[in-house]
């Protein structure tokens, strides 16, 4: 594989390959891709648009390689697949494996070296269907209305074969593909998957908050007595030398170091992290992006004490990157008032819902976001190796206990 100094892949189609009449071509950069990506892609995902995904390629996440596939019926694009590859050592990316068991015994103890050890063994580059920057389904995107679903996702599976055959050429071993993200109505795809010997599994949902309510009075007057007495507390808990504002390019620039150390704080502690956000990343959505991205922090004493980031996709919100200082995150509530906040925003901005994404379930919920499962599909290109496949996923899945709350008024 060739790589220029920008390490933007080489932009040359690398294959085609033709199934009655539906075909598909493989580019190692979005602007190789081009035109036929843009009259593909979906224009209800700004996730899937050229202008995002070139962000995400200039400024990509540590070791993450791009791919990009197109598909045809006859000569017109019909559907595109998002590639990534990004190496994966279970014991590198699952941040529980040392953190010793609240109730040590020796049944615990054995199931963390069980779970050390098997997260010790799966070590590879891994070709992702999907992106690792969001929860969802911003992997690949058909016309239905011109190509069948499951003669769609039967030639994606082909394709993303071809794609490991491609990449293996060139030294580069890719044992592991996967699926990522698909919602409950897509479910016969995920079976035709199966089919073709992929695992199916889900980990954390996709914790979404629905908006019908008028304005952020309206949302706060929806909720129970005690629910709603806790957003008033905590919104009191930043009363007192806590400013909030929105950052500028500028600001943003100048701020990035604190603001990629307060992103590493949270992010080290995630049960499972397979994303090491580039650092100047958040910077060029501000930059490439401000119609669709916008930042937030809140200071104290003109330090930032913490930030978060939204995405306007459509008519919903994406909640994307954050960060915190923990230290202060218990006396000014600081998680808990960013999440409020975005409610404000989504309110504001008359979307249909918010994204907040994976992991922190139980507050998310707190605040009237609901699970909305998603599944992925794993497979070894090694049919042994496969078999195993769902023991070890179900011994590397990060496990959270959480109790979903329910904040509105049975009426509301």
């Amino acid at each position: 594989m060739c790589a220029s100094a920008t390490s933007v892949y080489v932009a040359r189609p690398a294959a085609v390959h033709s199934g009655q009449h539906l075909r598909y071509s493989f580019f190692r950069s979005i602007e190789a891709a081009g035109r036929d990506w843009d009259l593909a892609a979906p224009a209800s995902d700004f996730f899937l648009q050229r202008k995002y995904l070139s962000v995400v390629e200039a400024n990509p996440p540590l070791g993450m390689r791009f791919g990009y596939l197109v598909f045809y019926w006859g000569q017109e694009p019909v559907g595109v697949a998002l590639c990534q590859i990004k190496y994966f050592k279970g014991d590198d990316n699952i941040a529980d494996l040392d953190v010793p068991a609240k109730d040590p015994c020796f049944f615990n103890g054995l199931a963390k070296w069980f779970k050390r050890w098997v997260a010790g063994k799966a070590a590879a580059d891994i070709l992702i269907c999907g992106n690792m920057l969001l929860t969802g389904e911003h992997g690949y995107y058909f016309d239905y209305q011109r190509v069948e679903p499951l003669a769609a996702v039967e030639m994606l599976e082909k394709a993303l074969d071809e794609v490991v055959e491609i990449m293996g050429r060139e030294g580069v071993k890719m044992p592991v593909i996967l699926v990522k993200d698909l919602a409950p109505e897509h479910h016969d795809q995920g079976r035709e998957l199966v089919k073709k010997g992929f695992v199916e599994f889900d980990i954390q949902p996709n914790m979404v908050l629905h908006l019908p309510f008028p304005d952020f009075d309206g949302y706060l007057a929806a909720m129970s007595t005690k629910y709603r007495t806790r957003a008033k507390r905590a919104f009191k808990k930043l009363d007192g030398g806590v400013e909030k504002r929105e950052l500028t390019l500028v600001e943003i620039q100048r701020e990035l170091p604190r603001i990629y150390a307060l992103y590493k704080e949270v992010a080290k502690n995630a049960g499972f992290n397979m994303v090491d956000l580039n650092e100047h990343y958040l910077f060029a959505l501000k930059r490439d992006l401000p119609e669709h991205f916008r930042m937030f922090a809140y200071y104290e004493a003109d330090k930032m004490l913490a930030f978060y980031t939204v995405i306007q996709n459509g008519d919903e919100l994406e909640a994307h990157f954050l960060g915190y200082d923990k230290a202060h995150n218990h006396d000014r509530q600081l998680y808990l008032n960013i999440l409020y906040d975005i409610v404000r925003l989504g309110l504001e901005n008359k979307c249909h819902s918010i994204v907040f994404a994976r992991t922190a379930l139980e507050i998310k919920s707190s605040v009237g976001a609901v699970a909305h499962d998603l599944y992925c599909y794993l497979r070894h290109q090694n049919s042994i190796a496969n078999r195993f496949t769902g023991t070890i996923l179900e011994y590397l899945k990060p496990v959270e206990e959480w109790q979903p709350r329910h904040p509105f008024r049975e009426e509301a």
